[in-house]
């Protein structure tokens, strides 16, 4: 039998209590059930979560961790780390692709992720000329997703200007250089790969390296159901240049010439006013945060306060990976609030006061919106994606079902998470990722082969 026996269990409506749940061959949840009886021979566990949604990835940049801590002789900022990453985009080749998203992947997968939506702008080869195959560097991704086990929401990118103004492409942005028609024939080479583990949406990068026009070429070009994202106010900068371009401020100017619906997630929507706040969290769009990231590059902290007071929706994402951890990214979304604000418990609501339950639940729903698949909760219908936490560590001894998750993501650096059940399979087992060394070798030698190159 595909089941599993719950001591407890997050559903939708919160903590339960004896939770069955069984899951069919194609990986999907077809019995949630509280309050029932433990069947013979079904594996029992203590603590039962739905699997987090990472809603923005730049699996390449995985390998870049750690690597850009090293300051210049002037102010860094991320228009200087972005200099970094264009030299090191510049060689990377589709094996090697493959090879480092794999390894984040199984990183994801043991940390809690099940899903990640890959922002994929990696399109064309070292020399900025298209692959036999436009989709190639994609399919990598997918084959990555495939071997590592995780589900993907794959989003080509939009990308045909430097800057705005229609500013043309700088050489190091060759690799990147897409238009409406190639993005909508790479959306059309994936679609063989749709499945209950893959779905494919697209991305115009950013309102400096899409114009209007072509955002909206590619929205209607689009199948409906299909997710859209976009970089949007990630700097003070960005904004100013877009003040300066079209007197209209990123989110402003969007929202005011796009309809705006929940396909959409607008990610680093860090830089709001309170018009702003208002009008995107009114329209079911997605706000995607991405706090290690967003304070690695030293972005600025979202208004989430207001935002959730408005109901806005919103998930998490790792982007440059410089943590691969849901964990890390809810606790400091939440303490980079406490620090703006110098108070604490800021992301609660009338409702639900346990700041863990609630990040946990409100990124689940906003993640499972942008990734455009049936995820984010444990639930008949969804994917049987579930995180098992480890009911023996010393941070769960003892506590009631309303202190796990304040434990998970406030209390210490141990991994909690056991094994995670991705699709209906077993993808992590006893910490473990069941394809760990294989990966990891490859990872490895990808690795070897970028810094010797």
């Amino acid at each position: 039998m595909n089941a599993l026996f719950a001591r407890y269990a997050l559903l939708p409506e919160g903590w339960r209590r004896e939770v069955l749940l069984e899951w069919d061959i194609h990986g999907d949840l077809t019995r949630v059930a509280a309050g029932a009886q433990a069947p013979l021979k079904v594996a029992r566990a203590d603590y039962v979560l739905p699997g987090m949604v990472n809603l923005h990835s730049h699996a390449f940049q995985r390998a870049l961790g750690g690597l850009t801590e090293r300051a210049g002789d002037g102010p860094d900022s991320f228009w200087t780390w972005r200099d970094l990453m264009y030299r090191f985009a510049a060689r990377i080749t589709p094996g090697q692709i493959e090879a480092i998203a794999a390894q984040l992947f199984a990183e994801c997968l043991r940390h809690g992720y099940t899903s990640l939506c890959e922002f994929h702008y990696l399109q064309r080869d070292v020399d900025g000329r298209s692959y036999a195959r436009p989709a190639e560097t994609a399919e990598r991704v997918a084959a990555a997703g495939q071997a590592a086990g995780i589900g993907l929401t794959l989003l080509p990118v939009l990308y045909s200007h430097a800057g705005f103004g229609q500013q043309a492409l700088k050489p190091e942005q060759g690799r990147f250089r897409t238009n409406v028609d190639d993005v909508l024939g790479i959306v059309d080479a994936l679609g063989t790969l749709r499945g209950g583990q893959l779905e494919v949406g697209a991305a115009p990068h950013s309102l400096r390296a899409a114009t209007i026009d072509q955002i909206r070429a590619l929205q209607d070009g689009l199948p409906q159901e299909r997710p859209l994202h976009i970089h949007i106010a990630e700097q003070q900068a960005e904004v100013q240049q877009c003040l300066d371009a079209v007197g209209r401020r990123p989110v402003e100017y969007l929202m005011g010439e796009i309809a705006l619906d929940p396909r959409w997630c607008l990610v680093h929507a860090t830089h709001l006013n309170d018009g702003e706040v208002t009008a995107l969290a009114g329209s079911g769009a997605v706000a995607g945060l991405c706090p290690t990231t967003e304070a690695n590059l030293g972005d600025g902290l979202f208004p989430l306060e207001p935002f959730i007071a408005a109901g806005g929706a919103f998930g998490i994402g790792s982007d440059s990976h410089v943590s691969q951890s849901p964990v890390e990214e809810l606790r400091w979304l939440e303490y980079g609030q406490r620090l703006q604000h110098q108070r604490r418990n800021v992301a609660v609501t009338r409702e639900q006061r346990n700041v863990g339950d609630y990040l946990w639940q409100a990124a689940l729903q906003g993640g499972a919106r942008a990734a455009g698949r049936r995820v984010g909760a444990l639930e008949a219908g969804k994917r049987a994606d579930l995180v098992v936490l480890d009911g023996t560590h010393p941070n769960l001894d003892g506590v009631r079902d309303d202190e796990v998750l304040g434990r998970l993501v406030f209390c210490g650096n141990d991994n909690l998470v056991r094994d995670v059940l991705c699709g209906g399979h077993w993808v992590v087992q006893g910490g473990r990722h069941v394809a760990q060394d294989a990966i990891e070798q490859r990872y490895r030698q990808a690795v070897r082969e970028l810094r010797e190159g």
